[in-house]
């Protein structure tokens, strides 16, 4: 999830604020810039063949309406990812942000804060601030560190900020290298963000043998550009990849992120259809 330079507008209990939006990556943390057809017709909300059920992770990174929508879902979302500036937590506490996360909270919904790694180049110790500050300002704990480079040699670093997170208590750590990473990153990661990219992209993704030896809750993937048509066999293919974790958008361009998809109440729907457990 790369930043995104232009900034959005939100209006939320009265106050305008303006947040700098961010999107998902497409492959290896290069920035997604998909000019294709979101594609036409009925969703595809009736996966078959389901096993453990799916769990809903929304990249906040719109207004105040879309998160509004999301928390009043008749199945809420399990996470959303609270991002205030494109890097971090920001400077100062934002009073309208700070009433949206209480409201998905007092809906059981985890909020994750947003932070930067920009694959490993960024100062740990700016990191832990953005930690701090989520959790001073918006009593978020648990982060979700976006453009980790997942490759062996910077696994100390992600080490540091992982056991740093994990200092308070119930904190997650999520962390996005958008690929497998290095298998070593489970060690210190809650859950990890294998895949982000099109639809297109998501056809041929492949798992490797070692993931298969952990649990779907460990693992998230977010695939942008899927047309209606195909959303449940989106769906059904996380499923069989073994991703606890999923959101799927047809939304493209430069930001695929700045609004729920068109289909929402359907995914939100066919995603835990005919669900045998929890994943």
């Amino acid at each position: 999830m790369t930043t995104w330079a232009r900034p959005l507008t939100l209006t939320a209990a009265g106050v305008l604020i303006v947040l700098a939006a961010t999107g998902i990556t497409a492959g290896v943390n290069g920035c997604g810039s998909l000019s294709s057809s979101t594609g036409r017709g009925t969703p595809d909300a009736s996966p078959t063949d389901r096993g453990p059920c799916e769990q809903l992770l929304v990249p906040a990174y719109f207004t105040a309406p879309y998160w509004e929508a999301a928390i009043n879902s008749k199945h809420k979302p399990a996470e959303m990812i609270l991002n205030v500036d494109g890097v971090g937590a920001g400077t100062a506490p934002n009073k309208a942000l700070q009433y949206l996360v209480k409201r998905a909270q007092a809906a059981d919904v985890k909020v994750l804060g947003y932070s930067s790694t920009a694959d490993g180049q960024r100062p740990a110790a700016e990191v832990e601030t953005d930690v701090r500050d989520y959790a001073a300002w918006y009593g978020v704990t648990s982060v979700f560190l976006d453009r980790v480079a997942g490759t062996a040699q910077e696994y100390s670093y992600y080490k540091q900020i992982a056991d740093y997170v994990h200092g308070a208590q119930g904190a997650q750590v999520w962390m996005n290298p958008g690929v497998y990473p290095d298998q070593d990153y489970m060690s210190i990661a809650d859950v990890v963000m294998t895949f982000e990219g099109s639809y297109a992209q998501y056809l041929t993704e492949k798992v490797p043998n070692w993931a298969l030896s952990y649990p779907p809750g460990r693992f998230a993937h977010t695939i942008y550009a899927t047309p209606a048509a195909v959303l449940g066999n989106a769906l059904n293919l996380a499923q069989q990849r073994d991703a606890g974790h999923v959101f799927v958008t047809d939304l493209v361009g430069s930001n695929p992120y700045q609004g729920l998809p068109s289909y929402w109440t359907a995914e939100d729907a066919a995603a835990t259809a005919g669900c045998t457990g929890s994943g």
